[in-house]
């Protein structure tokens, strides 16, 4: 049986206004403006060092921004100590005082708050029945599995009540069997909730997979916020485009300018049709940027194919990739469904193109 979520527990939006912060003459957040909606889950994704985990600290308060504002609601807490925020956190190694059975760790919170014993034992059942460890309350971290730390960093979260929760790489001490089913559990407790909140990883395919929205960074800046969907097949910037999944990268030259987009002929030797939200001029050089799982091998040539010979095919669950060069010696990958019985192929020739529901992206060959 679900549990209602509380009526106090109603979805606050969090906005970040031009945060700025510098750790000596080294920028770690440059300028960043973001809204998280309510109830939202907006991810922090990117590789280390680019300021993600920094912007997570100072929503929570333990980082003094050196400009901009945090606000949530319509109210500054610029002014507020971390532990009055209403801010639930989960770290990424749990941090469960180990002295303590899992029922004080759920009401730690309720405790340092000055709640009563009668609602801290009303509080901790909840939220026990919640992340379903109800028979576990008597137990002591070190007897249990990560899974079960999880859930209980989870609930002491969620037991003050929080208007904002903040993951900090949730999944990362986690085994990749357990992590599937966190993620599942984390977004089930999200909307249950109507929380807000920001997780923090550097793995795309966790923001991918629960995150409403993803703010993919770089360098203290936002390079570009979208839905999992706009990010993987729309990305803005070249960096959002190598970072975000797997991709072949070609070069070519702009052709001509079409109603629809671009005529570009690949250094390939193959001819596309493209659109861009990129500006380009006739004879401009460019890179252009196809997922694998958007090509396809052929046996015959045509204007808008090139040769490829096909090195090596690895079959991965559904899918087999194969490994080919393109005239050139351009190192690609196509992803193709694998037939039932089907393990790998060997070397041969073929020819590869655009798959019918291909979407590339054009970025300007200096951007490289």
């Amino acid at each position: 049986m679900s549990v209602a979520a509380p009526a106090q527990l109603a979805a606050q939006p969090l906005t970040l206004d031009g945060v700025t912060h510098s750790y000596g003459a080294g920028l770690a957040v440059d300028n960043v403006t973001l809204e998280v909606k309510g109830g939202e889950l907006v991810a922090l994704l990117g590789p280390s060092g680019c300021g993600k985990t920094t912007l997570l600290r100072i929503v929570a308060g333990f980082i003094q921004q050196t400009n901009g504002k945090v606000i949530i609601g319509d109210r500054s807490i610029d002014e507020l100590p971390p532990n009055r925020r209403e801010i639930g956190i989960v770290f990424q190694n749990y941090a469960l005082f180990p002295h303590m059975t899992v029922a004080e760790n759920i009401a730690y919170g309720l405790a340092a708050r000055g709640e009563s014993r009668a609602v801290q034992a009303d509080r901790v059942k909840e939220m026990l029945a919640t992340v379903r460890m109800e028979g576990f309350a008597d137990r002591k971290p070190r007897q249990l599995s990560g899974g079960q730390q999880q859930r209980v960093a989870l609930a002491r979260a969620l037991a003050i009540r929080p208007r904002i929760l903040l993951l900090d790489e949730p999944f990362a001490a986690l085994d990749k069997n357990l992590r599937l089913d966190m993620q599942i559990e984390i977004k089930r407790l999200q909307r249950q909730f109507a929380l807000t909140a920001i997780m923090v990883t550097h793995d795309q395919d966790e923001a991918m997979s629960i995150a409403d929205r993803i703010a993919v960074m770089s360098q203290g800046r936002i390079e570009q916020l979208g839905s999992p969907v706009e990010i993987y097949d729309e990305p803005a910037t070249l960096f959002v485009n190598n970072f975000i999944g797997s991709s072949n990268l070609m070069k070519g030259r702009v052709e001509a300018v079409e109603a629809t987009g671009y005529r570009v002929s690949l250094d390939n030797g193959a001819a596309w049709s493209l659109s861009s939200r990129e500006g380009f001029e006739p004879g401009a050089p460019v890179l252009v940027s196809v997922r694998p799982e958007q090509m396809m091998l052929a046996d015959e040539a045509a204007p808008d194919r090139f040769p490829v010979e096909l090195k090596l095919s690895l079959p991965i669950g559904g899918a087999l990739i194969h490994d080919v060069t393109a005239p050139g010696g351009e190192a690609l990958k196509v992803a193709v469904p694998r037939r039932p019985g089907t393990l790998s192929t060997g070397p041969g020739h073929a020819f590869a193109a655009l798959a019918p529901h291909a979407r590339p992206s054009l970025f300007p060959a200096a951007s490289s």
